[in-house]
């Protein structure tokens, strides 16, 4: 038996998972939730040593199932990452400790920075770079954070003139961790705003415009390649050797290697990946362009054009946590069976701002329609068909800029709220095609695992598109003018939303310090108490 192994980090919570080479088949897994930290209105953060924890102890754990199943650890021949993007964390490389909170993708302090900078560019345009990045200025991306990083943060300036200052998206910072090694992967890099989409090199040009040295950045390699070997624990030794954005892996998950070839994962938030090929499509609709995969550092690279949606699984957490409507996120789907339709209620979900195609970090949540017969469930169901006009919105947008390229056909949809059966009928409503829905739970791990595996040399792509992926179809059965009907109250109510919280300037606030770890699980990595070794 050939195993692949997969870190799938995500803004909820750390997984480590164990997979068959031969037939794709998840072996062993083990997940635990990560703590989000919200010290003020519009800004989340996560504690570094809590994700290294986390997935310190799923893989402990997991090998200890492996044990108990009578597997030898031996049969683990790579290791792969899939990560949540843009986060962004600094460390000392003397000492390997964070100097800060990782400035997660979802926050929006950097809204009056992101004006700044677009006000300094000389056309005063947002998207004045994304012809070299395929990004606009917006908070979404990392530049943006590590400025405010190094702005605010005396021990980020303190580390930084001292020439001991690094900076990684998450996936640096596990590879760091792990192996003492600071690279990043082009999926990733592609993610910072500081990348050149064409030349896959960090730009000069986009460094001195964010006043970032170049020195504190990791070196880009592909998504598939030896990044280095553990250097401690049960594992010790097995090459990390595959690395990918989340949503990259689970396009390539999705088996979404030819043009056209679509997916939507509905996470925190919801993101959508069409596979442009070998060409870097520049959106004329407010979509991203981004690099989808590149499987080995003499093959070539895949682009694909992307739609990112502040409004996801954030929603159902939203209604059980904050509302109280729910106990449990699958208590979701009942509640809003319990009525035929929203009675006319639009929720417009975007607590961090919009994303695509809209870009606008002022808009927020907003319901309307509200009417004294308007109930909990009413609300409920309106949050689930949210999800889904975002997702329209999306799948428009991809089709009119492939206009002569490709063309979407089905959309692959996976991630927790697919679960979901009510909302998946939704979302084939909303796009009026059919959509397919994975069988296979864990989607992006299983797109890191074979980027590891291909990476290791221990499994082709020609063998890996030879995988069946099990799936669920559900077709449209909403009458073609009452979609539209709904899709034009739901641009209206977004119209709402938007511009609702003014940039105001103030006084820089003082960051707030690091928390404690988590007291749920223990750190036995040598790498969290001295400084980093020599790198492998």
């Amino acid at each position: 038996m050939v195993l692949l192994a997969a870190i799938d980090q995500g803004t909820s919570s750390s997984r480590f998972l164990i997979y068959d080479s031969d037939s794709g088949e998840l072996v062993t897994s083990h997940q635990i939730e990560v703590r989000q930290i919200f010290p003020q209105a519009g800004w989340v953060e996560m504690n570094p040593r809590e994700i290294l924890e986390t997935i310190e102890a799923c893989m402990d754990r997991v090998c200890d199932n492996l044990r108990n199943m009578g597997i030898s650890l031996s049969e683990i021949v790579s290791i792969g990452i899939a990560n949540q993007r843009e986060t962004t964390i600094v460390w000392d490389r003397t000492t390997g400790k964070p100097l800060y909170n990782a400035i997660v993708w979802l926050d929006t302090r950097t809204a009056e920075l992101a004006q700044d900078s677009i006000d300094r560019t000389p056309t005063q345009d947002k998207d004045y770079f994304k012809a070299k990045t395929g990004l606009p200025i917006h908070p979404y991306f990392s530049a943006l954070k590590l400025k405010w990083l190094i702005d605010n943060v005396p021990e980020v300036q303190e580390a930084l003139s001292a020439g001991n200052l690094l900076f990684g998206t998450v996936d640096s910072w596990i590879i760091w961790k792990l192996t003492g090694n600071h690279v990043t992967d082009v999926t990733n890099a592609s993610r910072t705003l500081l990348l050149d989409l064409h030349k896959r090199k960090w730009s000069t040009q986009l460094c001195e415009f964010f006043e970032i040295p170049q020195s504190i950045l990791p070196t880009i390699h592909s998504s598939a390649e030896v990044y280095g070997r553990l250097s401690w624990g049960p594992l010790k030794n097995v090459p990390i050797s595959g690395c990918l954005g989340d949503q990259q892996a689970a396009m390539v998950g999705h088996g979404c290697l030819q043009v056209g070839d679509t997916k939507s994962t509905y996470g925190t938030g919801t993101f959508m990946l069409c596979n442009t090929g070998v060409k870097a499509i520049n959106s004329k609709s407010g979509l991203l362009t981004t690099v989808g995969f590149q499987f080995g550092s003499h093959s070539p690279v895949c682009y694909a054009l992307e739609g990112s949606g502040s409004i996801g699984g954030n929603v159902v957490r939203f209604l059980r946590d904050n509302m109280g409507f729910i106990s449990t996120n699958s208590e979701v789907e009942e509640l809003a069976s319990s009525v035929p339709n929203t009675s006319d209620v639009y929720f417009v979900p975007c607590f961090a701002g919009l994303y695509t195609p809209y870009w606008d970090s002022t808009a927020r949540g907003t319901i309307c329609g509200l009417t004294q017969c308007s109930t909990k469930a009413h609300i409920a169901r309106a949050a689930l068909k949210a999800v889904a006009f975002q997702t329209s919105e999306m799948t428009e947008a991809i089709q009119r800029d492939l206009d002569g390229v490709g063309k979407i056909h089905t959309l692959k949809i996976d991630g927790g709220m697919t679960a979901n059966k009510l909302f998946n009928q939704m979302q084939a409503d909303a796009l009026g095609r059919p959509i397919v829905v994975s069988k296979m739970a864990e989607i992006s791990g299983w797109g890191a695992a074979v980027a590891a595996g291909i990476g290791a040399h221990q499994l082709s792509l020609d063998a890996f598109s030879e995988f069946t992926n099990q799936v669920i179809r559900y077709s449209a059965e909403m009458p073609e003018d009452q979609r539209l009907e709904e899709m034009a109250k739901w641009e209206a109510a977004v119209d709402r939303a938007r511009n609702w919280a003014a940039i105001e300037h103030h006084t820089p606030i003082k960051p707030m310090p690091l928390p404690s770890p988590s007291p749920k699980v223990s750190i036995t990595n040598p790498l969290f108490h001295k400084p980093a070794g020599q790198l492998v």
